[in-house]
């Protein structure tokens, strides 16, 4: 699907998402965390180094944009990430959505020779990736899903063709004692990037106090079998600091 293509797409959700509803409420999020390992489940795209993530979402009940921008730690862009996400059924116990990552910018770092002087410069590598996220409410504190996404490289130097196909699991705000509460998010994914594949499982976890900004995250990501040049086993440990606001236009 060419670029122009899925601007269109992502420009007619803006319209019919935000003013079908002139009374709408609309929300903004932001959780800014600092990590001892910046990995992605997408191999290619691990920095492997500590790392500072920005994650923002702006919407309302139907539309939202959620950028993410992430560094290494020495300033270095890593990643930047510019995803739409509309959800095209809203029911009680169902929800589908369906975003895309227009565009996905991915930064690598290379030995390039100016003047004669080899200096090392960050790359940039471009992606495009629509995603479909069919969600079932089992209670208000659990769900799962289906999360399927498509991306596709514009540059010989990385992945050209990447198929993310995962089983997840939801748990929130599972109380623990006075006000701490835990998240758990489980899944089980299939990978294929190019001619590689591999199954994986990962979880991750929170852990929080009702009405403090900061929590403690974890991910874990192992590799149960894969043809996919990276770690088997892969973690990090998180702290967010969250701004959660919701405002209403009427």
């Amino acid at each position: 699907m060419r670029p122009k293509i899925l601007w269109a797409l992502c420009l007619s959700f803006c319209f019919s998402g935000t003013f079908a509803n002139p009374d709408s409420t609309f929300y903004f999020r932001a959780d800014l965390s600092i990590t001892n390992n910046g990995f992605s489940i997408i191999p290619a795209f691990t920095l492997g180094n500590p790392a500072a993530f920005l994650d923002m979402r702006i919407g309302n009940r139907r539309l939202s944009f959620e950028p993410q921008f992430r560094y290494a730690l020495e300033g270095r862009p890593w990643s930047f990430v510019f995803i739409y996400r509309y959800k095209a059924i809203v029911k009680p116990k169902f929800q589908l959505t369906l975003g895309g990552h227009l565009p996905g910018l991915n930064y690598i770092t290379r030995t390039v020779n100016v003047n004669g002087i080899d200096e090392q410069l960050s790359v940039t590598r471009r992606f495009l990736a629509l995603e479909i996220m069919p969600t079932y409410k089992i209670s208000n504190h659990a769900s799962i899903g289906i999360y399927y996404l498509r991306g596709h490289g514009f540059q010989q130097h990385g992945p050209q063709i990447s198929n993310f196909l995962s089983l997840q699991g939801s748990f929130t705000k599972l109380k623990l004692i006075g006000k701490s509460y835990f998240n758990f998010n489980p899944q089980v994914f299939y990978l294929k990037l190019d001619n590689d594949d591999g199954y994986y499982v990962n979880a991750s976890t929170t852990i929080g106090i009702k009405g403090f900004p900061f929590t403690i995250s974890s991910i874990v990501n192992k590799a149960v079998q894969s043809t996919i040049p990276a770690k088997d086993f892969d973690w990090n440990v998180s702290l967010i600091y969250t701004i959660d606001k919701h405002f209403t236009i009427k």
